[in-house]
């Protein structure tokens, strides 16, 4: 037990939990558009799902580390250019987060309007099936496979003890179960905020894109760019609440 009172075990804990929670931040964003799609009675349990799955993703693929240190490893060259095992995850993981964030930013914007008042048509009646709740679970493992994948390697970068690593992981996921609800019931009840952060998954997906072909974008750029235009849309909704208040008095 001498282990747990060495001060650089904890330094390393906190700034791995600091940093799975950070990049977790697009997972819940993802999470939060999918299970908004979903009747208010089955959201809780889809989110408690995703991120289950989340954690478990992480957790085997931290006690497989040398198959995911075997991913790195060229597998063909295409033009000169090495393709890696996590290169095709990454590339097949960006195109899905583009492909579903636009389509996503289409129903939001397009389908809504030509439906009208009353929504998009056939959404609430689909919605209450199984057939969609399980699709929503079966697309967040898809992309919750590619985040942990990339989680992983960063944590195998910043630390050598497996367990360490377990600990950061739970943590995080712990940290992100409390924060989904909040932020899903926030993006859900302004529309303009739900296509800001779809608008944020495209770019995630062409930053995976970028990536699959060794050309790195720091995150670090993109949420810069999304606290930018949050901040600038805070203030939007504050105006509008503040000139709806003056229309009812």
């Amino acid at each position: 037990m001498e282990f747990l009172l060495d001060p650089n075990l904890w330094i390393a804990f906190a700034m791995l939990t600091a940093l799975e929670i950070v990049l977790g931040i697009d997972n819940i964003i993802f999470i939060s558009i999918l299970v908004g799609r979903l009747p208010p009675a089955q959201r809780d349990k889809a989110r408690r799902l995703g991120l289950g799955f989340a954690m478990v993703t992480r957790l085997l693929l931290l006690f497989s580390l040398s198959w995911v240190i075997g991913l790195t490893a060229d597998l063909f060259t295409v033009l000169g250019e090495g393709i890696s095992g996590r290169d095709i995850v990454l590339l097949l993981g960006g195109l899905f987060l583009l492909y579903k964030a636009s389509h996503e930013i289409f129903v939001e914007v397009e389908a809504r309007e030509l439906a009208g008042p009353q929504g998009v048509p056939g959404t609430q009646a689909v919605g209450a099936g199984k057939t969609l709740f399980w699709g929503v679970i079966g697309q967040i493992a898809i992309i919750d496979i590619v985040f942990s994948l990339d989680s992983v390697i960063t944590a195998v970068g910043m630390v050598d003890q497996i367990g360490v690593m377990v600990a950061a992981v739970v943590t995080s996921v712990g940290v992100m179960l409390v924060a989904a609800k909040p932020i899903g019931e926030f993006v859900d009840k302004h529309p303009s905020v739900k296509v800001l952060a779809l608008a944020f998954l495209v770019m995630v997906g062409v930053a995976l894109t970028a990536e699959a072909f060794d050309q790195h974008v720091p995150k670090g750029y993109l949420y810069a760019a999304m606290a930018f235009s949050l901040g600038v849309e805070a203030l939007n909704i504050r105006s509008r609440n503040k000139r709806q208040r003056l229309a009812q008095s």
